[in-house]
Formats: structure tokens, sequence, C-alpha cells
């Protein structure tokens, strides 16, 4: 009985001292997201002609708003291209209405059902590049909407010295229901500060899917996207090599959003158990220390062992309002800062709640699912598919 009560003790400090690491880290984290969300918008010198690489998958919701906010760009010389791997995918007649309502705008469709690797996204990329026109060319999920100045922001940081790569980070807009909101409250309170506080911090930028700018000399010079194919990580792996080709991250203060719909908690778990071992592979250490940055769930559970262990009541209570309130702050300054919608009050605790389970489930498996597809990632990211389903 007396071990277990040293236990109970000696867990409950961790937590607390985790606890009130993690509300420290709310508020560099809403210092961070607001210093650089107010950063100008860079201005290109000149305006080349872009190619924007769209590869799709399915008619996910409001693609045909996502795919029309590029068709709308204050920018001259735009040339579209929207990939597919089956010839029945339904992005097809989501393509051919946006060229029937937009006969002015220079939109390509690919369909081309060759696997050059596990990354089937990467495999419709290699596809596409074949009908690019332009030597700067810009990928974006299918998921994202822009507004009409997102070109001139990403081209003018691609121009800045030493850029290899421009990216962007975004904010989560949610269609209806719960979980939809849950998931875009995980990218708006948690991903947006984490990118930002490393950034501050010095560390290096990240490369993400949401937007990546680069030129084709710079893309051939790294192998092509075939560098990429087997990667469940591509964007970091891309990112990656560009560095080690000795040019710069630059990312863009600019954040377009991306559309969260998630119509279930199974499919909202096993999207994000996908990021969870992604950066697990690609971060490791980041990733396993990111675990204070959950302080609401880390103080419940000092409230749990600290009880047990009979420590006072007000200060178990104090650290759990004390996380509670940097919570909200953050919150608030992310919402104020880049106008992210805001959940209710109790939603953000359900999150970190959720985000923490996920994180420590990341590490019992390899498996993760992908497009209604199974795959296991072995320790250098490199996928290989699964043929009897998907295993947590």
């Amino acid at each position: 009985m007396i071990l277990f009560l040293r236990i109970c003790t000696t867990l409950s400090w961790f937590f607390i001292l985790s606890a009130a690491f993690g509300s420290l880290y709310q508020l560099l984290g809403a210092f961070a997201v607001r210093r650089f969300a107010t950063q100008p918008l860079p201005k290109p010198r000149e305006r080349p002609p872009v190619t924007v690489l769209k590869p799709l998958c399915g008619d996910e919701s409001g693609l045909y708003q996502n795919l029309l906010s590029f068709c709308e760009l204050d920018y001259p010389c735009v040339q579209i291209v929207c990939g597919v791997r089956k010839a029945d995918d339904p992005a097809i007649a989501v393509v051919h209405k946006l060229q029937a309502d937009k006969p002015n705008v220079d939109i390509t469709l690919v369909s081309n059902p060759t696997l050059h690797g596990t990354n089937y996204k990467v495999s419709n990329l290699i596809n596409m590049m074949s009908a690019a026109k332009h030597e700067i060319l810009v990928m974006s999920d299918s998921d994202m909407r822009v507004e009409s100045n997102y070109l001139n922001a990403v081209i003018g940081t691609l121009q800045s010295p030493g850029a290899g790569l421009a990216t962007c980070l975004y904010i989560g807009l949610p269609t209806s229901g719960l979980w939809s909101a849950i998931g875009a409250a995980g990218i708006n309170f948690w991903f947006l500060p984490s990118a930002t506080v490393s950034k501050l911090l010095g560390g290096k930028n990240g490369c993400y899917g949401a937007t990546i700018a680069l030129r084709r000399e710079t893309l051939d010079g790294l192998g092509g996207f075939a560098a990429m194919k087997d990667q469940l990580a591509d964007d970091y792996a891309l990112g990656a090599r560009v560095e080690e080709g000795g040019e710069d991250i630059v990312v863009v203060p600019y954040f377009p959003a991306t559309i969260v719909n998630e119509p279930s908690f199974s499919a909202l778990f096993q999207h994000e158990l996908r990021w969870a071992r992604t950066i697990r592979n690609t971060a490791p250490a980041g990733f396993a220390g990111s675990a204070v940055t959950h302080p609401v769930p880390l103080a419940l559970l000092a409230v749990i062992f600290g009880s047990v262990a009979g420590l006072p009541w007000p200060m178990l209570i104090a650290i759990l309002a004390l996380s509670g309130v940097c919570r909200l702050a953050l919150a608030s300054a992310i919402v104020g800062a880049l106008s992210a919608p805001r959940p209710p009050w109790w939603l953000f605790f359900v999150r970190d709640v959720l985000s923490l389970v996920i994180l420590v489930v990341a590490y019992f498996g390899r498996s993760v699912s992908w497009r209604n597809s199974a795959f296991r990632v072995d320790s250098v990211g490199a996928l290989s598919e699964e043929t009897d389903g998907i295993k947590p």
C-alpha cells in the first residue's frame, strides 16, 4: 500500500509539472501565432506563369468550391492540372463542370491509372507532370480553399533569397457535425501553435501539403516526384530533399483553409492516427515531447493521482483551472488573429483528451488507413500495402 501511494504521489507531481509547463506553452503558442500571422504578405518581383497541380480522389465535401477558388486568383497566367487515377472517379464530373463554368481558365484533366509506388497521391502527381506547362509548380491538396491574393503571396515568398520551396500553414473549416468540429479544432488549436512555436524557437520549417511551390529545375534536381513514391509523408520527404540540396524552405504568412469533413468518430480517429504515426516517424523526439502541449488531460491525470496520494485539493484544482484558462487564452488568440471558427468551450477539453489518446495509440502499431486502403509504415516512413485490412 505504501509503495502504491508513493507511485501515485510521483505520478501526480509528474503530471502537475507537465500540466504547468503545458500551460506556459499555450501562452507561448498564442504569441507565436499572432506574431507570424501579422507579418506582411510578400509581393512578387515578377509574376511568371504557374502550373497548379491538384491530385484528386473522389467528390469530397466542398470540392467544387475548393477548385473554383483556384480559378479566381488575382494572377495573370495560371494553368490548373487536375489528376485522377480511376476513369470512373466522381471528381471527374466536378472538373468537367468547372471547365464548363470557367471556359477562360486553363484547366487540364489527367486520368491515368499507372501506379509508380505505394503512395497513390505521388503516383497521381507523376502522371500529371506530363501535362504541366510551366516552370513554376504549385502543389495543393484537394481540400484547400484560397482567396484571390494567394498565389501572389506564395510566388513572392518563393522569390525570396535562398528559397527553394514555399509552403503554407492552414486553418481548418469544419463542415457540419461534431466530429468535423473536433477535427478542425485539432488543426487550429494544436497543429498551428505547434508549427509556429517551432518556428519561433528556431526549429526547421515544415513542408505542408496545403501548398508546396517550387521551380521545376529544383524538383528535377531531386529526382522528381518519383523520389517520394513510397513515402507516407511525401511532403516532409520533399522538403527534406530540398534542404539537403542547399536551398531553404520558407513558410508563407498566408493561411489557406482546409475543409474538414469527418463523418464519424472512426473516420476522425483513423485520419488523425495516420497523421500521428507520420509525425512519429519523421520527428520522433518532437512527437514524444508534444504530450505536454495537452495540459488539460495532464491536469486531469494530476487530479486523479493526486487525490489518491492525498495531495491538497486546492493545489489540484488550481492546476486544472490554470490549464483550462491558458488553453482558452490560446484559442481566443488564434480566433482573433486568423478568424478561425470558435467551437464551444467544452469541445477544447474533449479535443485534448482525444489528442493525448491518439498520441499514445500511435506508438502501438504501424498500420494506417489512407483513402480506404490499408498500409504499413516502416521505421523510415516507407509504405507497404496491407492485404488483410486496417490494423490499429
